[in-house]
């Protein structure tokens, strides 16, 4: 029979690689060993001979803990994969590559004196080196060596795994990493320390990495370290952060607009801590990680440029400030330099001196319910007797009433409410007030009237040849027009065998060589109109100055600039319902919106002022640009409001005053900068 034997021992192991640093206790582990056969025997009889378990030879059956070799630079050569520990000199943080990985990139050395890049590619942000300040200490384990441009540098491989430690000599060695499971004992501590002090005495990192607001000079590159008040995103490319680091600036700083309601935190701080926020705006590629920060987080901002003289904000309500004086910070595009920013743990060493500055401030001073947001101050009341009004403000700005006078004589951006007269407004030909925008490059157009268009379908008549594109096509030949002379044409008509065969086919029709006239009562009788033309025998939509879509009695513009045509047999797959916008995607177009422009004179016995209306021109009309550019009765509605605020005609007092909300910016024109006013959360009344 064969011999086993179970028993139960204390066994003294060293830790293991998935031990974590709290479990690196010295204290022994129990374990079950079974044995069987002829080791069975011998420690049954080494038992009955008294003998302890230390001597007896079990050190096969337990796997020995791997000790790690750390190599030093100066003596890395190509292809091998290695361990080492250093000091970083200079890093960027993670950046997206083109497929699915992020990126990042350092320089480290050691005392050595060897300098060495390292590029790290991981397939999630949260396993990249959590780096905070040039002269961390760095230990990578499982890092291939290439020869690159005639120098050694390190490259991720299979295994590969990071953690980091604050360099700052006397602070804890508390191992920063994502990981679950990793190996630190008290040697690793050793060299941590080592490396701290030898970083320490070679002047390897700037005495002073990071410069408080109170030190800021302008022009000048800078690391900031600072808590985030608040965030709201300003345009697709820009999002603006306010925080503060509790000292004060010694120069006036930038107040940046904002909408209200996109706001997240708290604004800012009460009135007589001026100068303490600071504005940050953060552009392109930084865009997506800043939307991730919550208020209340501690940042480290790298290479921030203190800009004099506030650049153009990417915003149509935006503007900088008239005092050149003035500075904003921008967090640029790229990762130059180290460029980026993060989030620092609750527990950093890097932020406890500035907790400690910001604890000096109460909570109250914070939060104060009284005080009024950046972009308000409250002014004084110019003393009108509760005129009636013939329209309301629609926004929740807590901001006093104020006269034209106090708003011409404060320099934007602000918001102010008003109440005054509609004096004189333009274009007085209301149609005129028809626009068409693009929301990519932000360009604004005339809609072009018919004699325009017409003249343009004319032109498109003289291109006489066929089309190859493998639409299925119906060539209707025309009967001569007088006078007799006068050649003869034909209409094609052409529609996508792939939406034949689906049954769609009449949901979407080119029309090539058609009139203007013509393609208006075809597309009273169709879903969709396409006026094509085909240079070299392709087809391809119209000029874009033409309308490239006729849907009913309404028309639909491209921009010019943005759009990148195409016209393809595989036409709109996956497309559902067939409307002007995937039209618009469908043929490339970038689509242009309708919008109502229009400046009006306002008065109110200070003074007069003109503000455009713009924005909120629908809700301020009750109508939609696009149906006031197709329906008699949508363009009608604007008259009537026109002539109930300003009645042709009329006296001053026979006009009626309006509460409205005005938005200050500031626009350049030929080197020059001036204030400009918006009408904005404000409608009329409907009787």
């Amino acid at each position: 029979i064969q011999q086993h034997c179970l028993f139960r021992e204390k066994l003294s192991l060293p830790p293991s690689e998935e031990d974590s640093q709290q479990n690196m206790s010295p204290e022994h582990s129990s374990i079950n060993i079974i044995l069987f056969g002829a080791l069975a025997k011998d420690y049954s009889e080494s038992v009955s001979q008294g003998v302890g378990l230390r001597p007896f030879p079990i050190g096969s059956l337990i796997s020995k803990v791997v000790k790690y070799t750390y190599v030093p630079l100066s003596d890395l050569t190509p292809g091998v994969v290695v361990n080492v520990y250093a000091v970083v000199t200079f890093f960027k943080q993670p950046f997206r590559t083109k497929g699915t990985d992020y990126c990042s990139t350092l320089k480290i050395t050691d005392q050595s004196n060897k300098k060495v890049g390292c590029t790290i590619f991981c397939d999630k942000l949260e396993e990249h080196p959590k780096i905070f300040k040039m002269g961390d200490i760095i230990r990578l384990h499982r890092v291939k060596t290439q020869l690159f441009n005639g120098a050694i540098s390190l490259l991720t491989s299979h295994g590969f795994s990071v953690v980091t430690f604050d360099g700052m000599v006397g602070s804890p060695v508390v191992p920063r990493t994502s990981s679950g499971s990793f190996k630190f004992g008290e040697e690793d501590c050793q060299v941590v320390e080592a490396l701290r002090t030898w970083a320490a005495n070679q002047s390897l990192v700037p005495a002073e990495p990071c410069v408080p607001l109170s030190a800021v000079q302008p022009k000048t590159y800078f690391d900031l370290t600072c808590q985030l008040l608040a965030k709201a995103p300003v345009d697709s490319s820009c999002t603006l952060l306010k925080v503060w680091d509790g000292s004060k600036c010694p120069h006036p700083l930038l107040d940046v607009f904002v909408e209200p309601n996109t706001l997240e935190g708290s604004p800012t701080l009460s009135k007589d801590m001026a100068n303490l926020t600071a504005n940050v705006l953060v552009y392109d590629n930084h865009v997506e990680v800043a939307r991730q920060f919550k208020p209340g987080s501690y940042l480290r901002i790298y290479n921030l440029h203190a800009v004099p003289g506030a650049s153009r904000l990417p915003s149509n309500d935006s503007g900088q400030s008239d005092q050149m004086g003035h500075l904003g910070f921008h967090l640029h595009g790229g990762t130059s330099y180290g460029r980026g920013l993060r989030v620092l743990p609750e527990d950093s060493p890097d932020i406890l001196d500035l907790k400690r500055i910001l604890e000096t401030f109460s909570e109250s001073d914070i939060n104060d319910s009284s005080m009024f947001e950046v972009w308000s101050t409250p002014p004084e009341s110019f003393g009108i007797t509760n005129p009636v009004t013939a329209n309301g403000r629609t926004c929740d700005h807590t901001v006093e009433q104020v006269s034209l006078a106090e708003v011409k004589s404060r320099g934007p951006p602000q918001m102010f409410h008003i109440q005054a007269q509609l004096k004189s407004y333009q274009p007085q030909r209301l149609y005129q007030s028809l626009k068409l925008f693009c929301h990519k490059c932000k360009t604004i157009r005339d809609v072009p009237d018919d004699v325009t268009v017409g003249g343009l379908f004319s032109e498109a008549q003289k291109d006489v040849g066929p089309c190859n594109n493998g639409y299925w096509t119906l060539v209707l030949p025309l009967p001569k027009e007088p006078p007799s002379e006068s050649p003869s044409r034909t209409l094609t008509l052409l529609m996508s065998s792939q939406l034949m065969g689906k049954g769609k086919a009449k949901e979407l029709i080119f029309l090539k060589g058609a009139t203007l006239e013509e393609t208006c009562r075809i597309a009273s009788a169709y879903s969709n109109i396409v006026p094509v033309t085909s240079p070299q025998g392709t087809m391809t939509p119209m000029d874009l100055s033409a309308p490239f879509l006729f849907r009913g009695t309404k028309r639909y513009y491209g921009c010019k600039q943005c759009s990148q045509l195409k016209v393809g047999e595989s036409l709109g797959e996956g497309v559902e319902v067939w409307d002007e916008k995937s039209v618009a995607d469908a043929l490339g177009v970038q689509l242009l919106q309708y919008g109502l422009l229009m400046k009006l004179e306002l008065q109110d016995g200070t003074g007069s002022l003109e503000a455009l209306l713009w924005r909120d021109a629908e809700s301020f009309f009750h109508v939609s640009a696009e149906d006031a550019a197709a329906d008699q009765e949508a363009q009608d509605r604007v008259q009537e409001t026109m002539d109930r605020l300003c009645p042709p005609g009329s006296s001053t007092a026979e006009r009626p005053w309006m509460d409205l909300c005005l938005s200050a910016y500031t626009v350049e024109e030929n080197g020059q900068r001036r204030a400009c006013y918006q009408i904005c959360h404000t409608d009329t009344r409907v009787k």
